[in-house]
């Protein structure tokens, strides 16, 4: 019905707004969350002892959400307002999105819907949790099986394990934070012409949508957006594995 909508009002072009900062900004999120995560589970491991446990999973993908959610801001800011916009184009590109926000709300403009986003920090936290404790369990059930076929001198099936892992974490972790997603683009949303300010912060936000369009409004796009995360996220925790394991081969050589 909204893929119609879309379709009758922007024509094809409205499934690609914000598609742009997307991609720019995709690139510097994945690289600053997989280093931040992978170099903070060094350090906090050394800090425990060096015992890998759960506890240094959540706070090396605490401390990498809250890393990357700061840096990338501004790039989803412009996403949003983009994509929020219709047919009456309030900015020709991205770089006009930005100047034009810098113009009339400051730099406090880029960093609208902050406060969702340190909420989202469970997302993936919650997702990288999950993903270690499978790939741990489903690798330690593809070494009890004989004749195993090895792809790169790891098995096939710890392989399709990691990738399973990698989904089951997105799709969980993505269900039970969905809402702030919802939340943190309605607090991007562009400013009105008469200058009035609908939702103001992360809790007077939450209980507006659930009054005017119910709690049913926090899951709205939900099935787009697991669409989208979920393979996302399969894909790109299995190339993180698959260097990772590579340029570990190629140290013990």
């Amino acid at each position: 019905m909204y893929c119609r909508q879309i379709k009758q009002i922007e024509g094809i072009r409205g499934y690609f707004k914000g598609l742009g900062p997307n991609l720019v900004g995709v690139i510097p999120a994945r690289a600053i969350n997989f280093y931040t995560y992978g170099n903070g589970k060094k350090i906090f491991t050394e800090l425990n002892h060096g015992k890998e446990t759960a506890v240094v999973h959540l706070a090396s993908a605490a401390t990498a959400g809250i890393v990357t959610s700061t840096v990338t801001n501004p790039i989803w800011v412009i996403k949003t307002r983009l994509q929020l916009q219709g047919k009456q184009r309030l900015y020709s590109s991205s770089f006009d999105c930005g100047i034009q926000i810098l113009k009339h709300e400051g730099i406090k403009g880029l960093y609208k819907g902050m406060s969702a986003s340190y909420l989202g920090v469970a997302e993936g936290t919650i997702q990288w949790v999950m993903y270690e404790n499978l790939k741990k369990r489903w690798a330690q059930s593809s070494d009890q099986l004989e004749n195993k076929r090895t792809i790169g001198g790891k098995s096939a099936q710890a392989w399709i394990g990691n990738l399973g892992a990698a989904a089951v974490a997105k799709l969980v972790a993505a269900c039970i934070a969905y809402p702030h997603e919802v939340i943190r683009t309605r607090l991007r949303e562009p400013v009105s012409k008469t200058g009035t300010v609908k939702y103001t912060g992360l809790l007077q936000c939450l209980k507006l949508i659930v009054k005017e369009e119910g709690v049913v409004a926090l899951y709205g796009g939900m099935s787009a957006h697991l669409m989208r995360v979920v393979p996302n996220a399969a894909i790109m925790f299995f190339c993180y594995e698959a260097i990772l394991h590579n340029f570990g081969e190629e140290k013990k050589r």
